[in-house]
């Protein structure tokens, strides 16, 4: 090991450890509002919680509550966890902007002069303290919610396939694959935003296995990129499951025999269609690839049988026909066919951590949400069927009046008098069906369950329509988007982390609350009134001003990142995107939400901070033009510095949490106003 690794791991642990003390120092003593009393709740005893479930955040979180040394103590304890998982997050960070630096210099570690060291560790400290320092992660950080969690594994994954590809074509490099699969399976367990990093991934893979890249190549690739996440999202997720459940139910009630035989067939022919592809890839034998053969056929059978349209068969026929073409097509690479099989047991072993639910769900535990005892149970609660859907390609609008509705999946229950599994809900309208003309592609505005969300969508897209009869354009369909989705909903909270924020109250497009502010006079007074002459009650310690610093710098790194290298460039830009306006064309929120999202949107904001620590580089190399490059550097990296200690002046008052006990006290409250016996 040279001197500049190990320079560069201590100060990774040393960052490590001054976010953790941070956020430990700054974490709420007790729950806080929104999911988070359920979270510490439900990993404190093991419990069943909201689907679809974050079984893996449950069994850490318990980890963390058993070391606690009272009841009293044990939201403190998870939500140190996330401080935790946290501090990993900033390390990371370090490691990822300290290898794409290196990167940029074009030379070996050891080929490193002390100028290039110090801007290369400069670039991780600067980039790794201004997100530490963020308000939308540092909010995570010190309450007891999936999301610290969360950015752990996206951190550590696409860390992960940097260091694959230093060692690509090493001996053994495949491992830093299978690692990744692994992270992926358990990331399941906490959140699916992990997922979205797979298009980064993909592309970091490609560009190092092959040459002469062209921008039709990296189309293909960002194909493949976003065929292997909905194989994960809509495939291994769901379908496993789904495939357990038709298991359990033609075993149950077509066969007659006992409860969880189908599930017991259905482990055994998955580990078989595993473990005889794994034993052919190693010997080679026809007997092997026979049972692999045969075990892959009735999976196959199975998923088209679950099957509920004509349509849906197609697509799951497509789906199977792609999948065995696959196969049959590497079945004599048997290195390849060995590392797909691999990634996919990792991934089922990671995904694994869902078990936990249905032994908990057995035991009965107070908290028991849709109760998922068993495969079929368990399908319900992952589909998270209770929330109903939403469109995104195509759909209604707000005022389209269904014409008709199509049956949904039948809900079984488990019946131990008939021994069967019942039907409990047949849903016969479970889909609205509308006409053509009152539809279209790309819907944004189309709920249509409460009043008021009509008038939102009225507001925000410009429509003169009090009786809500007349059909939106797709301009104005379109003008929602921009205006809300993507402005209000993702712009306005990218510039809270990077620009300013005017205070901690909800936005509701009003000038007075939630708004983005720089800090210059000129450029606020506009948009959000003269913030200098505001009353003492209109004071706010979420009131923080940047004078653009983190977002001027990020812009630089992010120029200079383009012009040195535009493979890793778009690499970042695909990481900054996916977690940010795809999630955003995803959830097609509509207007008003009943909380600021600002912390689903933090892995792209992690994306930036990589362009913020590489802005120091820029800096750093524009200055050289001009100055000895000893002085230079020096400059750059002072002024650099500026970014993540303004972030931390501004953001240390707000995130403090270690005196708030308010949610706490809140609820006593409710429950201190009810009689004695109370029905709640």
């Amino acid at each position: 090991m040279n001197s500049f690794q190990r320079i560069n791991n201590w100060l990774g642990w040393l960052v490590f450890v001054l976010a953790s003390a941070l956020y430990i120092s700054t974490a709420e003593p007790t729950a806080s509002l929104w999911d988070c009393g359920e979270y510490i709740s439900t990993a404190a005893k093991l419990q069943v919680g909201h689907p679809p479930g974050a079984p893996l955040f449950q069994l850490l979180g318990r980890l963390f509550a058993m070391a606690a040394p009272s009841a009293g103590n044990v939201a403190i304890m998870i939500n140190t966890m996330s401080a935790i998982a946290s501090g990993f997050t900033i390390m990371f960070l370090f490691w990822t902007v300290t290898m794409l630096a290196l990167k940029l210099t074009g030379k070996k570690e050891n080929e490193l002069l002390r100028v290039d060291q110090f801007i290369i560790l400069s670039s991780g400290l600067i980039g790794s303290l201004a997100y530490a320092f963020s308000d939308s992660f540092w909010f995570s950080a010190v309450e007891g919610e999936v999301y610290a969690l969360s950015s752990f594994f996206t951190a550590v994954v696409f860390w992960a396939i940097l260091k694959w590809e230093k060692h690509a074509g090493e001996e053994h490099a495949s491992r830093w694959l299978l690692l990744i699969a692994f992270l992926m399976g358990l990331s399941i367990g906490v959140h699916l935003l992990n997922l979205l990093a797979i298009p980064a991934i993909t592309l970091i893979y490609f560009y190092r296995q092959y040459d002469h890249v062209n921008l039709k190549k990296t189309f293909l690739a960002l194909i493949v990129s976003v065929l292997l996440l909905a194989s994960i999202m809509y495939l291994i997720v769901p379908e496993v499951v789904g495939l357990f459940a038709l298991s359990e139910l033609l075993f149950v009630n077509s066969l007659h025999l006992p409860f969880h035989t189908g599930t017991a067939f259905f482990v055994v022919l998955l580990v078989l269609f595993i473990l005889s592809g794994l034993i052919y890839t190693h010997n080679r034998k026809k007997l092997w690839l026979y049972i692999f053969s045969v075990c892959g056929m009735l999976l196959a059978t199975l998923y088209l049988v679950e099957s509920q349209t004509a349509g849906s068969f197609i697509a799951r026929a497509l789906v199977a026909s792609g999948i065995s073409f696959l196969i049959y097509r590497y079945r004599h690479s048997f290195a390849s066919l060995n590392a797909g099989l691999l990634a996919f047991t990792f991934i089922l072993i990671g995904y694994s951590s869902f078990m936990m639910l249905v032994i908990r769900s057995n035991a009965g535990t107070p908290i028991n949400e849709n109760s998922p005892k068993d495969a079929i149970s368990l399908l319900s609660y992952l589909n998270r069927e209770q929330y109903g859907d939403w469109p995104l390609f195509y759909g209604h609008y707000y005022n389209s009046e269904p014409t008709g509705y199509l049956p949904g999946r039948k809900v079984y229950v488990r019946d131990d008098a008939s021994h069967r599994y019942i039907v409990a809900d047949a849903n016969q309208f479970a889909k609205p069906q509308y006409k053509a003309s009152e539809s279209t592609i790309f819907p944004r505005m189309y709920e249509n369950m409460q009043p008021e969300h009509a008038e939102e969508y009225k507001t925000w897209a410009g429509i003169n329509d009090p009786d809500n009869k007349q059909i939106p354009t797709f301009a104005e369909n379109l003008k929602f988007f921009f205006r809300y989705q993507l402005d209000h909903m993702y712009f306005r909270y990218f510039m809270w982390n990077f620009s300013g924020r005017q205070n901690d109250r909800q936005g509701y497009s009003d000038r007075s609350d939630g708004n983005w502010i720089t800090g210059i006079k000129f450029l606020d007074a506009p948009r959000v009134g003269d913030l200098g002459s505001m009353p003492a009650s209109m004071k706010n310690k979420a009131h923080n001003k940047y004078y653009l610093l983190p977002l001027l710098l990020g812009l630089v790194g992010m120029i200079f990142h383009f012009r040195k290298s535009s493979k890793d460039w778009f690499v970042v830009l695909s990481l900054f995107a996916m977690t940010g306006i795809a999630i955003v064309v995803y959830l097609n929120q509509y207007s008003p939400q009943p909380r600021e999202r600002d912390y689903a949107y933090a892995a792209s904001f992690y994306a930036f901070a990589i362009w913020i620590g590489l802005g120091m580089y820029g800096l750093a190399v524009l200055f050289q033009k001009k100055l000895k490059p000893a002085l230079a550097v020096i400059l750059a990296g002072l002024l650099s510095a500026l970014v993540p200690a303004i972030l931390l002046a501004e953001n240390h008052d707000d995130h403090d949490r270690s005196g708030r006990y308010a949610s706490l006290e809140l609820a006593k409250g409710y429950l201190d106003s009810c009689e004695p016996n109370s029905i709640l």
